[in-house]
């Protein structure tokens, strides 16, 4: 399951710089004006775990697999984006499909890059944003709508239920209320709107884009996003996507050294990830192959055995047997598997067994 995310804001506020420093090449062009960004930028890159390092060192694998996120720049949205201003509704279309969003909030002076509105606000400029995806998703409704009203002419029983909840959907959409409001209400609302691919109903990632001067913390710009990303129990992350892109051809450790001098412990990287898997609230677990191969495998929090073992390959799942596993800490702790087992610490599960963070499993299963 590779992660994907897709970057979004307005123009100019550091997406493609971002992007950039994520994948650690220059894939995308950045320039200091609006829509240099035209298709959107794909890179997927590793996602950095010292659990697997650590595993690595014990086991001697012949290949370490870390799971994978993959970044989607998308160009920047300016006002009236849902009736194409600025290829707006272009842009929009390669947003629906990604896990998650982060949302990209300028919080930088810089002079020479110029601001679509005029002035650096970061609320507003979330606002704007608010407003492009909420009306762009309420198009989305309203031809569901006339598609499901045309069907019904036919059969209109069949459709009763259905156009009950677009119409709900439909009044808190033109009430400015984002569909993750909506969905929040039940199972069937959270399924249908997924089913919809409504960009208001997508998990979040707030990004505050500051000055180097302004590190950690981001300053009063960015304590402004943090309060919106308080309100929605969304993760809030703070950085600087020059800084980052800058330090990209580095050695890894004199870039470590010198995020600590700005009071950084990670990299852009591993803080949009770690923020990523908490929005989507992600867990990772992982698998040991003949001791050939050891690989990390990111699934949603409350994954079975049964599917977790789906997700490394579908014929697992269907002739899931039971899963042998042992927590990451205690294979540490003895220093390998055989050790564990010889100790009484690996453990057979169930199909239904609930998969935990850091789990170390070999699956048994019939072809």
């Amino acid at each position: 399951m590779a992660l994907e995310v897709g970057i979004v804001g307005l123009p100019n506020v550091g997406k493609s710089t971002l992007f950039n420093a994520l994948t650690s090449g220059d894939v995308a062009a950045v320039a200091a004006y609006p829509f240099t960004t035209i298709d959107p930028n794909r890179g997927t890159v590793r996602v950095p775990d010292p659990r697997l390092d650590a595993l690595a060192r014990i086991v001697q694998p012949d290949i370490a697999t870390p799971s994978t996120i993959e970044f989607v720049d998308i160009a920047g949205l300016v006002r009236g984006a849902h009736l194409g201003e600025g290829l707006g509704n272009q842009f929009l279309g390669h947003i629906r499909n990604v896990d998650a969003i982060a949302v990209v909030c300028r919080c930088f002076g810089d002079p020479d890059v110029a601001h679509v509105e005029g002035n650096v606000d970061p609320v507003r400029d979330l606002e704007i944003l608010d407003l492009e995806l909420t009306l762009a998703d309420l198009e989305v409704v309203e031809r569901r709508i006339d598609k499901v009203r045309s069907a019904a002419k036919a059969n209109p029983r069949e459709y009763a239920g259905e156009l009950e909840v677009l119409k709900d959907l439909q009044n808190r959409l033109q009430a400015g209320e984002r569909a993750s409001v909506w969905a929040a209400g039940g199972e069937s609302n959270a399924a249908y709107g997924k089913g919809l691919s409504l960009l208001t109903a997508m998990r979040r990632v707030y990004l505050a884009n500051t000055d180097e001067d302004d590190l950690p913390t981001g300053g009063a710009l960015a304590s402004a996003i943090a309060g919106v990303a308080r309100a929605e129990d969304a993760p809030f992350v703070v950085l600087c996507a020059q800084l980052e892109a800058e330090l990209v051809d580095w050695p890894a450790e004199e870039a470590a050294a010198y995020r600590a001098e700005v009071g950084l412990q990670n990299s852009s990287l591993e803080l949009l990830a770690k923020a990523g898997y908490q929005a989507l609230d992600l867990i990772t677990f992982f698998t040991i192959v003949g001791g050939h191969e050891i690989r990390a495998w990111p699934v949603p929090r409350g994954t079975t055995a049964a599917r977790a073992a789906g997700s490394v390959h579908t014929q697992m799942e269907r002739g899931f047997i039971r899963a042998q596993v042992l927590a990451f800490d205690e294979l540490v702790r003895v220093g390998g598997w055989n050790a564990a087992r010889d100790e009484g610490l690996v453990r057979t599960e169930g199909r239904g067994y609930e998969i935990q963070d850091g789990d170390v499993c070999m699956f048994r299963f019939s072809p």
